[in-house]
């Protein structure tokens, strides 16, 4: 009786394996699923780490060295850090059109890497509250 209880038990779990690779491939085929993937090959092993674990990652910026955490979403998501890597203030620049959030943040870390005065003069600022920012 045992073992017709574990083949069921087999035959459910390999259906459900199935099933989630199906989902999982299709996830992948949105733009929203690219966006994520490009954003991932554009991280390196270090942000991706602490994006997969934490909902964010750091950047620091080309020309003042200063660091900014990037959440993940497409708006008033960037914030500047102090010394001891706490949040300080929040700014908000993200690029024209309706883009996946991976897009978004992938265009907000490379302002920030690469012409990080030209992304500021355009960014508005904004009060981070809540526990979102902690």
């Amino acid at each position: 009786m045992f073992g017709v209880v574990r083949s069921q038990w087999r035959v459910l779990l390999r259906r459900r394996a199935a099933r989630l690779l199906v989902c999982q491939h299709r996830v992948h085929r949105t733009p929203a699923g690219r966006a994520r993937r490009l954003l991932q090959q554009w991280l390196t092993p270090a942000q991706w780490k602490q994006f997969s674990a934490r909902g964010y990652f750091d950047v620091t910026g080309s020309h003042s060295g200063r660091r900014y955490r990037i959440f993940n979403g497409t708006a008033m998501n960037v914030c500047l850090l102090d010394d001891r890597g706490r949040v300080r203030r929040g700014i908000c620049f993200v690029p024209v059109g309706d883009l996946p959030a991976g897009d978004v943040m992938l265009a907000q870390k490379l302002a920030l890497e690469l012409c990080e005065d030209s992304a500021i003069l355009v960014a508005r600022e904004f009060i981070p509250r809540g526990q979102y920012w902690s």
